[in-house]
């Protein structure tokens, strides 16, 4: 097992990165091909005591930038730290790729370079959502504009994404909308939720709305990249919202402060159930071979929960699952 590693992309790149290097290296037996800026690299190893001879460390002369533009990043930018590692990987010389870079010129580099898997008409960004249970979300915003039939796929992908990942027999799918009844949404959502109901491949709920998805409805929730990436973001904003709010109450005064302590354990038990860094990134379902976004300001536990994530996605048989989806399979 060879994983490839984009080290300069991301807010925190490349200290984080290694460091997340660092910390997955006790618990998994991969190998591990780092990508990016050799002098940068090899300062940066060196600070945190990371020895760069045991991996295999490939040269990048340039990063793409989260302010990049996706599509003239994969056309001008062949020589970064994410293009090199995405072109390894479409060579088969490595089984997975994490990078914390860029998501459109990600998602657009694992498209047309790692290429898509057969019969997929759109590749989509996956992210489990910490709630009342887990649940996964796609699209996670690379699809802007879809079709019902893109939808579908969306929902077939999830499903077996979560029945392989997350060993759940028969995995609940559900459209997010703005209301649970058939005539409920757009064009859209009317027509891909009659296009749910006949799909026998899936174990289809219904529509869901954002608030009933927190409290286990489904798991998985499909919608368009857009719609999504609204919920997704408000989601976590809510959350650090509660967080802050609850630390203003506890320092309010001393008996607030006493209960503070009373609770402490409790409160960080939440927090972390809710962190994202817990899931590590977010899987690009529908590519040929696992590709895995963390975001963009991945702290190192966040990019070794990454690293293990993609580690886990190769070796678990997902894409030859979400392959077997993507042909209509009956359940």
């Amino acid at each position: 097992m060879r994983l490839i590693l984009d080290v300069m992309g991301g807010d925190k790149a490349p200290l984080e990165i290694l460091k997340g290097v660092l910390f997955a290296l006790p618990e998994c037996d991969a190998k591990f091909t780092l990508v990016g800026d050799p002098g940068e690299m090899s300062r940066t190893a060196k600070e945190i005591g990371l020895n760069l001879e045991q991996f295999e460390v490939i040269g990048a002369s340039s990063v793409i930038t989260m302010e990049d533009d996706p599509i003239q990043s994969f056309k001008h930018k062949k020589d970064s730290s994410m293009m090199v590692g995405l072109q390894r990987l479409a060579d088969g010389q490595g089984d997975a790729f994490v990078s914390a870079g860029n998501t459109g010129a990600l998602f657009t580099g694992a498209t047309f370079m790692v290429k898509r898997m057969p019969g997929i008409k759109r590749a989509a960004i996956g992210t489990v959502i910490s709630a009342e249970k887990p649940f996964l979300l796609l699209d996670a915003g690379a699809n802007i504009s879809v079709t019902p039939k893109y939808l579908e796929q969306f929902a077939l992908m999830g499903s077996a994404y979560m029945k392989t990942m997350y060993q759940i027999t028969e995995p609940a799918v559900g459209l997010l909308n703005n209301g649970a009844e058939d005539c409920k949404g757009t064009a859209l959502q009317i027509e891909t939720n009659t296009l749910l109901q006949a799909c026998t491949a899936i174990r289809y709920v219904g529509n869901v709305e954002g608030n009933e998805a927190m409290f286990g409805a489904c798991d998985v929730l499909v919608a368009d990249g857009f719609t999504g990436n609204i919920f997704l973001k408000t989601a976590e904003g809510s959350f650090r919202f509660l967080m802050k709010t609850l630390k203003c109450e506890y320092r309010k005064n001393p008996i607030n402060k006493f209960s503070a302590l009373l609770f402490r354990k409790s409160l960080e038990g939440m927090k972390r159930a809710f962190d994202p860094s817990e899931y590590g990134g977010s899987p690009i379902l529908g590519i040929s071979k696992p590709v895995v976004k963390a975001h963009g300001s991945s702290d190192a536990k966040a990019i070794k929960n990454a690293i293990l994530q993609a580690i886990k996605y190769a070796e678990s048989g997902v894409a030859e699952e979400i392959a077997r989806a993507a042909q209509g399979g009956e359940r």
